[in-house]
């Protein structure tokens, strides 16, 4: 019996898979390929005490910024959150936790999670404090820190098509985190920019298999917004 993959919006695609005290994958880089439709959703169901783990948390105004904003997150599994001010306020004052890591770090913990690895050894962090209390060994002489793989309750990606099985192709550089997290998490959600049927998208092309998809959002409009804009003074 064929599965109906496809929602009419970003709260329908949500229902009944969220609760408070969760754990949430978030796509995207800066404002790049981030799931904008559905941290809007998650934002109006009014569910806290959030764990996300995202590469950044957006801007004040944009993407999973906008849970700060309204204290819905208890805690941040993160890389870069230097371009948020709102992040930066609660953090200073202990109103939100934050699970510092590498870049190459936390994509390796999702990839993980994602391959059913449990934990793995990396010398990056090693003397520092992302390496405190957690468990080192030395190979061929030199020292590497133990990360644990991450998994999570819920991903919530972006792509730019699919077809109606859940097949994904992202667009250059919006692939950022999304693949991976699309494979470490029980329920995964994709917003995505155009969908054809099933068979349309050639099988080359294909970066996530539609088996790890769930449920897809088609968007009606999209909006791209641009972090921080520069450019040349006129002559």
């Amino acid at each position: 019996m064929a599965v109906n993959k496809i929602f009419p919006d970003a709260a329908a695609a949500l229902s009944g898979q969220l609760r408070d005290g969760m754990t949430i994958m978030a796509g995207g880089f800066g404002l790049c390929g981030i799931p904008s439709a559905l941290i809007e959703a998650i934002r109006a169901s009014g569910v806290k005490d959030l764990t996300i783990i995202s590469n950044n948390a957006g801007i004040d105004d944009c993407g999973l910024g906008l849970l700060l904003v309204t204290r819905q997150v208890k805690k941040m599994v993160s890389s870069y959150v230097g371009e948020n001010a709102t992040f930066a306020k609660q953090y200073l004052a202990g109103e939100l936790e934050i699970e510092f890591n590498p870049q190459g770090t936390l994509a390796e913990r999702i990839r993980a999670g994602g391959a059913g690895i449990p934990a793995f050894f990396t010398a990056t962090g090693v003397g520092t404090q992302i390496a405190e209390g957690k468990p080192t060994q030395v190979f061929d002489g030199r020292t590497y820190v133990m990360e644990r793989g991450l998994r999570a309750d819920l991903a919530v990606i972006h792509a730019w098509k699919a077809d109606t099985e859940g097949n994904l192709i992202y667009n250059m550089t919006a692939r950022n985190f999304n693949p991976i997290m699309a494979t470490a998490a029980e329920m995964v959600v994709v917003e995505v920019e155009e969908v054809v049927p099933a068979g349309q998208i050639n099988p080359d092309h294909i970066v996530t298999p539609g088996l790890f998809v769930n449920r897809i959002v088609p968007l009606t409009t999209v909006e791209k917004r641009i972090e921080q804009r520069t450019v040349r003074k006129r002559a």
